[in-house]
């Protein structure tokens, strides 16, 4: 049966595409053609734009053509936008002062990418000069923090339980005249903090549970789509925090369904929930075992199971092992993912996670229940010998 990608997924494989992964390496971590990315990827900037995707060749081509026209003003008004802020803050109207700025505009993260040359044109200053400054761009300020940070790594690797007072007090010990603002700020940048920081958390009591535990603890599958777990995690970023629903077939280790957002509502759960089941194939009697979550035992989510004819149960009030095996996963993208670093933002996060999940954890971590085989690996194996048995 063919499988349906649901319009969150589309919108994911796009975003992946616009951050700089190359198209071929998107279809090899997601497990989807070449020709249906590159639809999602046209339709996507058409529909950025106002255009609504028409298959007519003709149709096509002629919004293809306004779409780069629009690409060439977009730019031109980035530049000149972005020049004239610049310099109104600066006092000598000299190339060097906004050399920086064509660097940010040209990054390959950039929202809206200037190519060099087109910045160059518009700024009035030649191409040469601007690579000649970016041989050496770095201000002798960028290589006393670069210094000062492995001196700081230094200094927390002896005492990892001092937080950033106890380094400068340390580096001024050393002989260094550095404000515990400025080494604030270097911690922060470099991720170096203290082993002891704890967080002030509230739970609250959980509520009375929709389902009966049909589970109780036994996290086996004779066979797909007859036990799947879900769960939802949280992480902090620069612009608040960011959550991640799954949904995992216990058979064979996969995650079948995900959603991320920065709200924890039911649609989250619902969402995820969605996912694998167009993923699977709408299987229907799939037993759906989760924690006792407000998420999951609302009205939506449990009309959800019943519209797609799925059977939800529910663990016991405070007992993680009760679905250790979804804690399991996330311990592992807690770990591979959410505390590698400081996230600057919600998107740069959920791409990481979403490519975790599809390009790491799905096709190249190999797991000893699966027989030194990964989730995508193992089904595939499987599901051939179910078919030859047939």
């Amino acid at each position: 049966m063919p499988v349906k990608f649901t319009d969150e997924f589309k919108r994911d494989a796009v975003a992946l595409v616009d951050s700089d992964i190359s198209q071929k390496q998107v279809c090899k971590d997601l497990g989807i053609s070449m020709s249906a990315l590159q639809a999602w990827v046209r339709d996507a900037r058409f529909e950025s734009h106002g255009m609504t995707p028409s298959t007519d060749p003709d149709e096509q081509r002629k919004m293809a053509a306004a779409l780069k026209r629009i690409r060439e003003l977009e730019m031109e008004n980035e530049v000149l936008r972005r020049a004239a802020a610049y310099l109104s803050q600066v006092r000598i109207n000299a190339p060097k002062m906004i050399y920086p700025l064509v660097r940010e505009m040209a990054a390959a993260g950039a929202p809206t990418r200037v190519p060099v040359a087109v910045a160059c044109g518009l700024l009035g200053f030649s191409e040469q000069a601007y690579y000649q400054w970016l041989r050496s761009p770095v201000s002798a300020r960028d290589i006393e923090d670069a210094h000062l940070i492995e001196v700081l790594r230094g200094l927390h690797e002896d005492d990892p339980e001092g937080g950033y007072r106890v380094l400068a007090d340390d580096l001024h010990d050393l002989g260094y005249q550095v404000s515990e603002r400025r080494v604030w700020r270097l911690c922060r940048l470099a991720g170096i903090r203290s082993t002891i920081t704890t967080r002030k958390r509230r739970y609250k009591k959980a509520g009375v549970p929709v389902h009966d535990d049909l589970v109780q603890r036994d996290f086996t599958a004779s066979g797909p789509n007859q036990l799947w777990l879900t769960d939802i995690t949280e992480h902090w970023t620069a612009e608040g925090k960011l959550y991640c629903c799954a949904v995992k077939d216990v058979w064979s280790n996969k995650i079948v369904g995900y959603a991320i957002d920065k709200r924890m509502k039911a649609r989250l759960a619902v969402s995820a929930l969605e996912m694998a089941v167009a993923h699977r194939g709408y299987p229907t009697g799939v037993v759906v075992h989760s924690d006792r979550g407000s998420q999951f035992r609302s009205r939506k989510f449990v009309k959800a199971l019943k519209r797609h004819g799925l059977t939800g149960s529910m663990g016991r009030e405070g007992a993680c092992a009760d679905n250790a095996a979804m804690e399991s996963f996330f311990s592992l993208l807690q770990k591979n993912v959410l505390d590698r670093g400081g996230w600057v933002s919600r998107q740069q996060l959920r791409l990481a996670i979403v490519h975790w999940i599809e390009a790491k954890y799905h096709r190249k971590r190999r797991q000893r229940r699966l027989g030194k085989l990964t989730p995508v690996e193992f089904e595939c194996i499987m599901m051939e010998a179910v078919e030859l048995a047939a």
